[in-house]
């Protein structure tokens, strides 16, 4: 694409299709080439590689428009983690927890998806690979909001400073499943206040997957999102896409398959290594 000698048509219908097939969805590719033509046209650029930074800068100064920075000043800091079944929300919590740890933290699990018994022996799983507490179902199918109650409880007895609860991605009926939320939400901050829900949306599904969760955007009390399973920048427009879709902003992106494969959201990097791969 950058690699004419100069701008022509050419270089804008290959931009075009490269935005489009990074998933920034057809109105947000619109608007940046609209605003790229203009300011070509206003400082007669003619040189793609001032195209390149042009982009870049276009790029980052949309992502820039949120807040990305986690929101864990409160001890214990409380975090709820929220998305449909199969987006990898329990492998992002083991991630998570491991983030935190990496920075200093001490963390207690909440196994709070006890619709599923899979979840609990899952989340198990990542907890002992994370090297953090879990606090699991005292027995099959105890109430949701108990457990993470008694995680809350945990890390206040004990001094933890992170909480982290799963909970459910499905039930039999999506206002069950919003009533539970609400439930756990509401019995946490009778001890602690919560300090963010965090939805998690797989980069692969795109704009479908936004549609899965726009439940949990409307009713959950969504404070930022994690992006999963973003290897490579093939897809990132879709970071892009979401933050302005949803009004929300990503605060984690999980690249791989490694525990360590997580780190927070800086739109400056993230455009970077998007344009880069143009």
């Amino acid at each position: 694409m950058f690699g004419r000698r100069q701008i022509d048509e050419t270089t804008w219908d290959d931009l075009e299709e490269a935005l489009l097939v990074a998933d920034f969805g057809p109105g947000i590719t619109d608007e940046i080439i609209e605003q790229l033509r203009a300011d070509v046209d206003r400082y007669r650029v003619t040189d793609p590689n001032d195209l390149r930074r042009m982009l870049r800068e276009a790029i980052e100064e949309r992502l820039a428009r949120f807040d990305t920075t986690l929101n864990l000043s409160e001890r214990p800091a409380v975090t709820i983690v929220v998305g449909v079944n199969g987006v990898g929300k329990t492998t992002t919590i083991g991630k998570f927890a491991r983030f935190l740890r990496n920075h200093g933290r001490t963390v207690v699990l909440g196994a709070a998806d006890t619709f599923r018994a899979a979840a609990v022996e899952q989340l198990d799983t990542w907890a002992m690979r994370a090297d953090v507490r879990i606090v699991r179902p005292q027995q099959f199918g105890q109430d949701p909001a108990s457990v993470a109650y008694q995680t809350v409880e945990t890390a206040i007895r004990e001094g933890i400073e992170m909480v982290v609860i799963d909970t459910a991605g499905r039930l039999q009926t999506k206002a069950g499943l919003m009533d539970e939320l609400t439930k756990i939400h509401r019995v946490i901050e009778k001890l602690a206040p919560v300090s963010e829900v965090l939805l998690v949306l797989d980069a692969t599904t795109g704009q479908n997957g936004v549609s899965q969760a726009e439940a949990f955007i409307e009713h959950a009390g969504v404070t930022g999102l994690v992006i999963t399973k973003l290897d490579g920048s093939a897809k990132g427009g879709f970071v892009l896409s979401v933050q302005e879709r949803t009004g929300l902003p990503i605060k984690l992106i999980g690249t791989g398959e490694s525990i360590d494969d997580m780190s927070g959201f800086t739109p400056h990097v993230f455009a970077e290594k998007l344009v880069g791969d143009a």
